[in-house]
């Protein structure tokens, strides 16, 4: 068995103290044994709009979120799924919202961009969301080898389109790294529903990083970050605030589990 954990925090503006808080919440983190941490979406740097991000905007391989990731994982002897950062894509006025992954040497194995991209009017809140205007979205599905097996990466918005997590599991993922920023009033309404679903679906572990609490000019994440396993049993959860959910992946139940339950074998149809 290998733990795992999903860090959430309640990010702000203030990029110093917010990775401050990162290292902390990684550092207990791996004191209590976990091998790999999941950080949420938008960890260095949550404000009120897509469009204050752009500055921050890095170059693949260079920039100081990208040193920072590395830096604590090679300190820590840990692997990284590093949220989302804002990284250049092919359109120079957008940024893509992108999940790097170090290994615990502090070494970049892994990048996915997120693909489904959050434009939507929340009445409950009054709130608008439009991401294309300043994010551009992935084309890719991610799955790499890790010390948890083969493992995929999905980010926020992506949770609501399971022809994605089918997608992965046609690359023979085994786990999946899901870091997001989940409003309020739609994670009340579905995070967890739709996690475990993902997971029940797949037969596979998720770790749900999410952010969790109050943000810029009162805007509220939902947070519960939590570990699920393959049958949907939720591992270990985190409500609200900073902090983190740790759970142990367990391949011997994962491999019995889709031997006696053979769903995945069983599909009539197959995404393109």
């Amino acid at each position: 068995m290998t733990k795992v954990a999903a860090i959430q925090l309640a990010s702000g503006t203030n990029i110093n103290a917010n990775l401050l808080a990162t290292e902390k919440m990684l550092e207990e983190a791996a004191r209590q044994g976990a091998k790999l941490a999941v950080l949420p979406e938008s960890f260095a740097f949550l404000g009120n709009s897509c469009k204050d991000v752009l500055p921050f905007r890095e170059t693949q391989g260079d920039g100081p979120l990208q040193q920072f990731l590395s830096r604590v994982a090679a300190r820590l002897g840990i692997w990284i799924v590093g949220g989302t950062i804002p990284l250049e894509g092919d359109d120079q006025s957008k940024w893509r919202a992108s999940s790097l992954v170090f290994n615990d040497r502090g070494q970049e194995v892994g990048r996915y961009d997120k693909r489904h991209l959050f434009d939507v009017n929340i009445v409950e809140s009054a709130e608008t969301f439009n991401e294309s205007n300043t994010i551009e979205p992935g084309d890719s599905v991610t799955v790499i080898d890790s010390p948890v097996g083969k493992l995929g990466v999905a980010v926020c918005y992506d949770l609501r389109f399971p022809e994605l997590f089918r997608a992965m599991i046609d690359k023979g993922a085994e786990v999946i790294a899901l870091p997001a920023a989940f409003t309020a009033v739609t994670g009340r309404a579905h995070w967890e529903t739709l996690v475990r679903a993902r997971a029940i679906e797949n037969l596979a572990y998720v770790i749900a990083a999410d952010q969790g609490g109050f943000h810029v000019k009162g805007r509220e994440t939902h947070g519960h970050s939590m570990i699920v396993d393959p049958w949907g049993s939720v591992l270990d959860k985190r409500d609200k605030g900073n902090g983190f959910a740790i759970g142990n992946i367990n391949h011997d139940f994962q491999t019995n589990t889709r031997r006696n339950f053979p769903c995945l074998q069983h599909r009539q149809l197959k995404c393109n």
